[in-house]
C-alpha cells in the first residue's frame, strides 16, 4: 500500500504546506518589487494531472506570464514570445535547467542533453550537431520519418474504413518514438503496428517511465518513495531497468556488427549510434 499517495494524507500535508507558502509569499511580496501574479499551486497541477496540458493551456490563454506555488519554490511560466526568445536565444547561458530538473529527470535520462548544463551540455550538443548534420544521416532520417508517417496514415485509414475509434495521441507518440529510435539506434520498433514484440515492450516501458518521471513534478513525496522503493517510484525503477537493458543490448549488438563489418565500415554508418561509436 502506497500510504504516501493516499488522498487524505497527501491532500492534508500538501495543502497545509502550500497555504503557508502562499501567505509567506504574500507577506514578503509587499516589501519586494512587483511580481507576476499567482494563479495556482502545485495542488492544482496534481488535481488536473489527467488533463495537465489543457489546464496549462487555459492558464496561458489568460496570463502570458504567471506563477504557481509549490512547497519550497515559486515557479514562473510564460508564453510571451519575447520572454521565450530571451531565454532560448538572447541570454540562454543564464537559464540552465539546474539541479531541480536534473534530480527529477536524471534517473531516466542520465547526463544527456536534456538534463545537463554548462560544459556537459556543450559537449552533448556539439556531438549531436555534428552527427545529425552529415548528409548520410540526414537522408536516412528523412526516409525513416516518411516511412513511419505512411504507417501511421495506414492505421488511421484502416480505423476510418472499419468505423473504429482510435486514440490518435497514442498513435502520434508511438510513431514519433518509432522514428526517433530508428534514427538514433537503428532499431525498428514498429510499435504503431505492433509487429515487434520486444520493441512494443520497450515502447510501453519507456512511455510509462516518462509518465512517472513527469509525475515527480507534482508529487512532493517522490524522494521518500524512491528512498523506500515504494509506490510509483518502485514501478519507475523497474521500467528504467527495462529501458536500460534494451538500450544496452542494442549498443552491444551494434558494436559487434561494426566490428564484423570492417571492410565496409564507410558505408556502415547510417544511424546516430553508429556515428558516435
Amino acid at each position: 500500500m502506497d500510504f504516501l499517495s493516499t488522498p487524505i494524507l497527501a491532500f492534508t500535508v500538501a495543502a497545509a504546506a502550500v497555504i503557508v507558502a502562499f501567505f509567506v509569499d504574500r507577506i514578503l511580496g509587499k516589501t519586494r518589487a512587483r511580481r507576476h501574479p499567482i494563479v495556482g499551486t502545485v495542488l492544482h497541477q496534481l488535481f488536473n494531472f489527467h488533463r495537465l496540458h489543457h489546464y496549462m493551456t487555459d492558464l496561458a490563454s489568460k496570463h502570458k506570464t504567471y506563477r504557481l506555488l509549490s512547497l519550497l519554490r515559486s515557479e514562473i511560466y510564460t508564453s510571451d514570445p519575447q520572454n521565450v526568445e530571451y531565454f532560448l536565444k538572447k541570454n540562454f547561458p543564464n537559464y540552465g535547467k539546474g539541479w531541480y530538473h536534473y534530480n527529477i529527470l536524471s534517473d531516466l535520462l542520465g547526463d544527456g542533453i536534456f538534463t545537463v548544463d554548462g560544459e556537459k551540455w556543450q559537449h552533448q550538443r556539439k556531438l549531436a550537431s555534428y552527427e545529425f548534420s552529415t548528409t548520410v544521416l540526414r537522408d536516412f532520417s528523412s526516409v525513416v520519418f516518411r516511412t513511419n508517417a505512411a504507417k501511421l496514415a495506414m492505421r488511421v485509414q484502416e480505423a476510418a474504413v472499419s468505423d473504429q475509434a482510435i486514440e490518435i495521441q497514442g498513435l502520434f507518440i508511438k510513431s514519433t518514438l518509432d522514428s526517433v529510435v530508428k534514427v538514433v539506434l537503428g532499431v525498428e520498433l514498429d510499435s504503431v503496428c505492433g509487429t515487434n514484440e520486444e520493441g512494443t515492450r520497450f515502447s510501453d516501458a519507456f512511455d510509462e517511465a516518462s509518465a512517472l518521471t513527469f509525475y515527480r513534478y507534482v508529487d512532493i513525496f517522490w524522494k521518500i518513495k524512491r528512498l523506500f522503493n515504494i509506490g510509483s517510484e518502485a514501478v519507475l525503477k523497474e521500467r528504467i531497468k527495462e529501458v536500460d537493458a534494451f538500450v544496452s543490448k542494442i549498443i552491444t549488438r551494434k558494436s559487434e556488427e561494426m566490428h564484423e563489418s570492417q571492410e565496409d565500415s564507410h558505408n556502415f554508418v547510417r544511424d546516430g549510434l553508429s556515428g558516435c561509436m
